[in-house]
């Protein structure tokens, strides 16, 4: 069986010599992946990246630029970076077709650069979709200045996966600060914060009617759905007063997926199959390098899986063919 792992995480060198330029309070997960071993890994493309993938036994690796991108730094210099890791990313499937394709990163501090970048990694690289990382800055991915951006994306039905990042420095210090760094870099990253950061993005998409204007647009949510899929019930209890054409939960069947990020977690993978009503909105993922799936891991999740084989090749594979076809070059 194919395995399609579509949340798969590299750098440059020269995003890396710009973060570390970076004056100021800086993105925690720059300091989580820079000056250690992940960097060496995210640095990785080609032989490096596809020994890991056979140890791991994934077939295929959709590449993008790790969290947090280039949405942090100045839009002049974002939009160089960006075409330079697209165009990274880009020489890397050309050498080995059969093993990567790539999701393009954008400089979203400049929407119309990044409306013609989104444009061109599609349409002249071959790139399937963009990774965005919500926030710019104080403005979230609702924002009006980055309509453009969703709405090209919609009009091509290239794919947009949300990845979390670290909160605002705000909410850092008000919630996360005060335990020591490694106990803030926990709470404030992957063991919690960031989880809520990329969920509340695409609830907040939802709640300002993105959807109706954009019923094309598709939003991808790694990690489970990123703490939303779990409250979802809730959510729909609460939320009538809104006044949405359809309950929030719905959204979630026609215009989001679900990927489990590297949590290869059976109950997560029956739950998420009881809340979407199936698997057909569930696409994999591994989150290499950070989770470095070793001896089969990977292949091992969806092996056990208690789904028919039909079922266990729409995760492995097949949603994930069937979106990307489906995008308008």
């Amino acid at each position: 069986m194919k395995i399609i792992a579509i949340e798969e995480h590299l750098i440059t060198e020269e995003i890396v010599a710009a973060w570390k330029k970076l004056k100021g309070v800086q993105d925690l997960s720059i300091k989580m992946t820079m000056g250690n071993d992940w960097e060496k890994r995210l640095l990785y493309t080609g032989e490096e990246r596809i020994m890991a993938m056979d140890e791991a036994g994934i077939d295929v690796l959709v590449l993008s630029v790790t969290t947090p991108g280039v949405q942090g730094l100045m839009p002049d210099q974002a939009v160089e970076l960006a075409r330079g890791a697209n165009d990274v990313i880009a020489q890397t499937i050309r050498q080995h077709p059969d093993r990567f394709q790539g999701f393009a990163t954008l400089p979203t501090g400049a929407p119309d650069d990044a409306v013609r970048e989104l444009k061109r990694a599609v349409r002249e690289l071959g790139l399937n979709g963009a990774m965005l990382f919500g926030r710019t800055e104080d403005r979230h991915l609702d924002h009006p200045e980055f309509f453009s951006i969703l709405e090209a994306a919609a009009e091509m039905h290239a794919p947009i996966y949300v990845h979390p990042q670290t909160p605002p420095v705000v909410v850092r210090e008000a919630y996360y600060q005060g335990l020591g760094p490694d106990a803030e870099i926990f709470l404030a990253a992957g063991g919690f914060g960031w989880h809520y950061e990329a969920g509340l993005q695409v609830l907040r998409l939802i709640v300002s009617g993105v959807f109706e204007k954009l019923p094309d647009l598709q939003i991808i949510l790694g990690h489970w759905g990123e703490v939303v899929l779990f409250y979802l019930d809730r959510i729909d209890a609460v939320s009538a007063n809104l006044k949405l054409p359809r309950p929030i939960s719905d959204y979630f069947r026609t215009n989001i997926s679900i990927t489990p990020g590297g949590i290869f977690s059976q109950r997560y993978l029956k739950w998420t199959i009881d809340v979407l009503g199936g698997v057909d909105r569930i696409l994999f993922a591994s989150d290499h390098p950070f989770n470095l799936s070793k001896h089969g891991s990977a292949r091992r999740f969806l092996d056990e899986a208690d789904l028919s084989i039909a079922d266990k090749e729409k995760i492995a594979f097949g949603n994930w063919e069937k979106m990307w076809a489906n995008i308008r070059r």
